[in-house]
């Protein structure tokens, strides 16, 4: 008996207004909204994979973007934690600090579905718009709708 995938993301993966010291931070509050959600079954575990692929290749992207992404045994379902950072966080990227951050989970053997989220998650960044809809939403749930509507789940 399967049982169907929970959505890409809902409101209580989002979070507004984060101030992290660093990525590290950030990227430890995201992954605890995850784990919290029950999405991820061992937060230190998963917080060792993300951070093994941050030092494979910074991710960093155009956009103000901070994009963290693991594939992990301690990921239950293909899942996507946002952060609003107003006051940006340090990721590398080639135009300044992260004001807005996306953990990307997906379970080990998803190799395909991570490619998928991370693949349709990049194609909405490069518009202004998404960004700026994701930076001027009101709250949580706002975030969680127009990331569920604009990018395509696996």
């Amino acid at each position: 008996m399967s049982t169907a995938q929970p959505p890409l993301i809902t409101a209580d993966l989002a979070a507004t207004g984060l101030r992290p010291a660093d990525r590290d931070e950030a990227v430890r509050h995201l992954a605890g909204l995850l784990h919290a959600a029950g999405r991820v079954t061992d937060l230190e575990g998963f917080l060792a994979d993300v951070r093994a692929r941050e030092e494979q290749m910074p991710t960093g992207m155009p956009g103000r973007v901070g994009l963290p992404h693991a594939r992990s045994a301690h990921v239950t379902a293909p899942s996507l934690a946002v952060g609003v950072c107003p006051g940006g966080v340090d990721w590398g990227g080639p135009d300044g600090d992260a004001t807005l951050v996306f953990l990307i989970a997906a379970p080990e053997g998803g190799g395909e579905q991570h490619m998928s989220i991370l693949a349709s998650l990049a194609r909405r960044l490069i518009h202004e718009e998404f960004r700026a809809s994701l930076l001027k939403a009101p709250d949580a749930a706002e975030i969680a709708a127009v990331v569920a509507r604009e990018v395509a789940a696996p």
